[in-house]
């Protein structure tokens, strides 16, 4: 069998979300935040309290994982924790002054990453790769009929 005559599309669009991802916390880092951070941040930021589990499934992460970020930005002062008096078994999370500070930061730095990978398409060319992204999206989102054979054979 012969090598491809280019690379697979998928390796290609695999290597250069590494290449990206790195490149935004890398921009994150020098703001001071970490994607985690700005992922907390924002959520807060959109809808105020949120309790554990709720921010957990905003920011895609783990019930641990989150504790371990919540704890780190507490220890920063950038978010505050409190039991809701009605259920002192859930926890909500909110963000502090210092919190919003950091989340103006962060959006900067974002803003401006976001910038830089703009510039390098015209209009067209992002509505293209929108649609294009997306529709990779919802085609991996749901498993596809090969990946239902394989588990019925």
């Amino acid at each position: 069998m012969r090598p491809p005559s280019e690379t697979p599309i998928g390796l290609l669009l695999s290597q250069t979300a590494k290449l990206l991802s790195r490149a935004f916390d890398d921009v994150l880092a020098e703001a001071g935040g970490s994607l985690p951070m700005w992922l907390i941040l924002m959520s807060l930021m959109r809808e105020g309290k949120l309790s554990h589990g709720e921010l957990a499934l905003r920011v895609g992460v783990q019930g641990p994982t989150l504790t371990h970020h919540l704890d780190a930005m507490a220890d920063q002062d950038l978010v505050v924790r409190e039991r809701r008096p009605d259920n002192r078994r859930i926890q909500v999370a909110s963000l502090t002054p210092a919190g919003v500070a950091k989340f103006h930061q962060l959006r900067g730095a974002a803003a401006a990453h976001d910038r830089r990978l703009r510039s390098s398409f015209n209009e067209v060319e992002l509505q293209q790769m929108r649609s294009l992204l997306t529709r990779l999206g919802v085609a991996f989102a749901a498993p596809s009929d090969q990946d239902h054979q394989e588990i019925e054979r």
